[in-house]
């Protein structure tokens, strides 16, 4: 039988920690960068390696600049050249980054949120059709929320602290917008079988909590248009995704996401798109269906290359951000269709600049350029 190459057992010493990693024996610095990687949130590029005062030269293997097997290394990473949430520390975990929650002084910030959710209030949200309680330090719903049932068409539940959401929110069959971002809710504790019930619900935000996963039933929301799930710890989305066929807008950046499941690009109506600072390595093919799609953010990530239809058949394509991945200036002019997409953009910008609209004057080339590397 054949037997394995050798291999050595590196120590790299970054952030107040030291990481063992185990390489070929015939290993270049680059392989070791790459390895390094997912260990560290820093793109290969944004490493620089020292070992016994000397930088580690990419193409050199590490037999050759004197690296073996219980060899110190040191890792520096560039500013901005990371992917995720940025680089792990000794005091950092996995998990996204915590939000502290603050809730505004309000007449009724004393009282206990059973008193707050009376009977005035439950009387004015089947008048309006709006349950308006953000910022009060809610630990839960109140029970006046499913009283009022039908006649509840938005519910703004943000900056709380809650932990729960029953299968009675399936009694608010009218529920248009349903806003719970910044709690304190975990996958345990959310009834996606009494939100599957809410087929009139078009928006959806779950950003800042403290989900792990998205179950395939979120793919029962057939009117969604806009889903929000950004600051969780989430690791992927589910294929199911895919039956969302008028979600127009999806902003899940600030998570642990490594991979996208093909059936993203079901997803016809998606305009814009927000993925900034997860761990993706690489977008499906099927980002090349996406023929309404106008903005894309992938900043802080490990891409390294883009979908290779992406400029040619996504024509409303304006926006991209690719800041802080190892797709540079140069390798983005080399994809296909990029000049028709670069006059677009170049277009918009000249657009803004004649109505003074959102720009600052200053061309954004969507990447880094190739003079970021060291």
């Amino acid at each position: 039988m054949e037997s394995s190459p050798p291999t050595i057992t590196v120590q790299v010493k970054f952030a107040g920690r030291t990481i063992p990693v185990e390489v070929p024996a015939a290993a270049t610095t680059a392989e070791l960068k790459r390895l390094l990687q997912p260990l560290t949130n820093v793109l290969p590029r944004g490493q620089k390696l020292v070992c016994k005062g000397k930088v580690l030269q990419d193409a050199a293997t590490l037999s050759s600049m004197q690296v073996v097997d219980g060899s110190k290394v040191m890792l520096i990473a560039s500013q901005g050249l990371h992917q995720g949430d940025g680089p792990l520390t000794k005091h950092s975990s996995s998990s996204a980054t915590s939000v502290t929650k603050t809730s505004n002084i309000k007449e009724y910030q004393t009282q206990k949120p059973e008193t707050i959710a009376g009977k005035i209030h439950a009387a004015r949200w089947k008048v309006t059709g709006v349950a308006a309680l953000h910022d009060y330090d809610l630990k839960e719903l109140p029970e006046e929320v499913w009283y009022c049932g039908p006649s509840i068409r938005i519910l703004d539940a943000s900056n709380n602290c809650i932990k729960e959401i029953p299968h009675k929110i399936s009694a608010l069959k009218s529920l248009n917008k349903l806003l719970l971002t910044a709690n304190d809710i975990d996958d345990e504790n959310i009834s996606w079988e009494g939100l599957s019930c809410l087929q009139k619900l078009l928006n959806l935000s779950l950003s800042q909590n403290r989900l792990v996963s998205l179950p395939s039933t979120l793919g029962s929301l057939a009117s969604l248009r806009e889903l929000r799930i950004a600051n969780n710890r989430l690791d992927n989305l589910p294929i199911e995704i895919g039956s969302l066929k008028h979600l127009q807008i999806l902003i899940a950046n600030n998570n642990r996401i490594t991979t996208l499941p093909s059936s993203i690009g079901d997803c016809e109506s998606l305009t814009e798109v927000d993925l900034s600072s997860n761990l993706l390595t690489e977008l499906p093919e099927a980002f090349g269906k996406l023929y309404n799609l106008k903005v894309l953010h992938l900043r802080n990530n490990g891409l390294t290359s883009l979908p290779s239809t992406l400029f040619k058949k996504c024509m409303q394509l304006i926006t991209l951000d690719l800041h802080g991945t190892e797709i540079t200036n140069d390798i983005l002019r080399q994809v296909e269709g990029w000049e028709e997409f670069n006059e677009r953009r170049r277009q918009k910008h000249q657009k803004q600049l004649d109505f003074r609209v959102g720009s600052s004057g200053v061309f954004d080339e969507g990447a880094d350029d190739d003079n970021r590397r060291r």
